[in-house]
């Protein structure tokens, strides 16, 4: 799930109010219940065959969302600092995930356990709101992202890649940038010496 129009929360409580009124004793469970995890350059967050029971909160760092094939990586999303995400169908499913996390640069992330976001949705309506607007928010990226790269021509994604997420340009790899845009590396270097 990518939340780039939410980049100016700069942590995961303020993420979650954002999208719900949480009361008093609602954010002190919630705070309660966060802990940090730090993680180096190409550590893998989550493994393809794990089931993701976390939801991440990026304090510090880049990360990617990718899966294989038998020729090559797809990479579905980046998560830069004051993204919110998970793997969303194994987070709720309990089934193991088809995709890897994976940390682009030292990174730094707030979590909460599924088992402790459940009890929280249990015992507080606001949370599980916030819940609620965090998997509505998912779904619309992931469709955007989806209606992107089933649109538009190879030109056109990297001119949107620039629009919408250029500030990670210096961050990521021409190899990972053309895997995000499906590209290859080639195609890649003539659309940026297009002038």
């Amino acid at each position: 799930m990518d939340t780039n129009q939410y980049t100016i929360n700069t942590s995961f409580l303020d993420f979650a109010v954002s999208l719900a009124n949480l009361e008093e004793d609602a954010k002190a469970a919630l705070t309660c219940r966060l802990y940090k995890k730090q993680y180096d350059k190409g550590e893998l967050i989550l493994e393809k065959g794990t089931v993701c029971n976390r939801i991440y909160f990026v304090d510090s760092g880049l990360l990617k969302t990718f899966f294989y094939t038998e020729t090559r990586e797809f990479i579905m999303r980046f998560f830069p600092e004051g993204n919110m995400f998970t793997v969303l169908d194994s987070f709720l499913t309990r089934q193991p995930s088809s995709y890897s996390i994976l940390s682009l640069e030292a990174t730094t992330l707030t979590c909460l356990n599924h088992d402790d976001l459940e009890a929280l949705c249990a015992r507080y309506h606001s949370v599980e709101t916030f819940f609620r607007k965090l998997v509505s928010l998912a779904a619309v990226n992931m469709m955007d992202r989806i209606s992107s790269t089933l649109e538009e021509k190879a030109q056109g994604a990297y001119q949107n890649f620039l629009k919408e997420h250029g500030r990670l340009l210096q961050r990521i790899s021409l190899a990972d940038l053309a895997s995000y845009l499906g590209i290859t590396q080639v195609s890649l270097s003539r659309i940026r010496g297009i002038k």
